[in-house]
């Protein structure tokens, strides 16, 4: 998209959105309640950026995994998961150290490519080196990402015990960023805010160059073909990301169902038998300048650190995270999911707590001794959140 052309739709969508109020009780996709108009209006803009199809001559690719931020955060409506998997790539290095193969593409490799890169090059997809190991992600939603975006540092560092100082077999640890910033957001909690998050998604998923992250890098360690790629860079206006970090940062959080009395008994397991330990049932923000985000509890049920979820779960280092290590899946929306863990290899709740293992090792024992009664009121419990 042209630079006057964006601008023009911008201040359209802005101008038609400022019309809109806040929902008190927001439904699945829709903003926090509580937002200025403004807000509002910037929501309903990056909404619309988050939707659009990228084409070649508008910065797709050459490599991508998809045209759209839609495509892989759909259902059931905008800002849900996908059925589209990404495969990731590292290894570890000396000394506790991770090799994210920058320079040859990683560590996400994508899995199309534009013709005129397959014309240039002869290649479907992004090359992985030889050796390399590989994993399976699967996509998430995003919905109530605002809120834990603004949980304060010092509120996810209090819970992280790496030593296990309490002897319960929980050594929650934190992932940091390359400049040394906590990381909040990705299977393995390496990125720091929404900011990078959505400005590396842009590059990383459809080869959308933005000011954030204004570098495509090469295809199997060898530079981008001339003339493979025409549209100048950044393809993306720093003001167009600004609006989609709006867009994604106001999403509201799936609201929870009324429990019932089993759904009642089944919260109580969940925490008898340890799954809160990690689970941390919810996080509250910082002072903040949006209203909406000042000072709120989010039920999240995730503690934003890294644990060891064992050697079968294992796959690629990121970061300070080790290869069976993973940052707590928040369980906000969990009844409204089809596939679990980050790989997907559970197509029920009851199969991805099968499959915890390491620090989780004890709390799954105990489920497996549940009565059937008390396996169905839990299950119910976490279907409402």
């Amino acid at each position: 998209m042209k630079a006057a052309a964006a601008g023009i739709v911008l201040v359209t969508l802005l101008q038609t959105a400022s019309t809109i109020g806040s929902c008190a009780n927001p439904e699945l996709g829709e903003p926090l309640a509580d937002l200025t108009a403004d807000e509002r209006a910037r929501f309903e803009a990056g909404k619309a950026i988050f939707q659009q199809v990228f084409e070649p001559e508008t910065g797709l690719g050459p490599l991508f995994n998809a045209p759209s931020c839609l495509e892989c955060h759909e259902d059931p409506v905008v800002g849900g998961n996908g059925d589209e998997d990404e495969i990731h790539a590292a290894n570890p290095g000396p000394g506790g150290s991770c090799d994210l193969l920058l320079a040859s593409g990683g560590p996400v490799f994508q899995t199309k490519v534009t013709p005129a890169l397959k014309a240039a090059m002869g290649i479907d997809r992004e090359p992985i080196p030889a050796g390399a190991t590989q994993a399976k992600r699967t996509a998430p939603d995003i919905f109530g990402f605002g809120l834990l975006n603004a949980v304060p540092d010092a509120n996810i560092l209090v819970r992280a015990d790496s030593a296990d100082r309490n002897h319960d077999g929980i050594s929650g640890r934190p992932n940091r960023f390359f400049d040394g910033r906590l990381g909040r957001f990705g299977r393995k909690a390496l990125l720091p805010d929404l900011d990078q998050f959505n400005a590396g998604a842009f590059v990383i998923e459809m080869g959308v160059t933005n000011p954030g992250s204004p570098d495509e890098g090469t295809i199997g360690d060898k530079p981008i073909p001339a003339g493979v790629d025409p549209t100048p860079e950044p393809e993306l206006s720093g003001d167009a990301v600004a609006l989609v970090n709006d867009f994604v940062r106001f999403l509201a959080p799936p609201q929870r169902r009324t429990l019932t009395y089993a759904g009642e008994q089944g919260r109580a397991t969940f925490s008898r038998i340890g799954c809160a330990s990690c689970h941390t049932p919810s996080l509250t923000t910082g002072t903040n300048k949006v209203r909406a985000l000042d000072r709120k509890t989010v039920y999240a049920y995730t503690d934003l650190l890294l644990h060891d979820m064992g050697s079968e779960r294992a796959d690629i280092c990121l970061g300070l995270a080790t290869a069976s290590e993973f940052r707590t899946e928040p369980l906000m929306g969990l009844g409204r999911a089809t596939r679990f863990l980050h790989d997907g290899a559970a197509s029920t709740i009851e199969q991805a707590i099968e499959l915890h293992a390491g620090e989780a090792s004890a709390s799954r024992e105990r489920f497996r001794k549940l009565r059937p009664s008390e396996r169905a009121a839990l299950i119910e419990f976490l279907k409402a959140l």
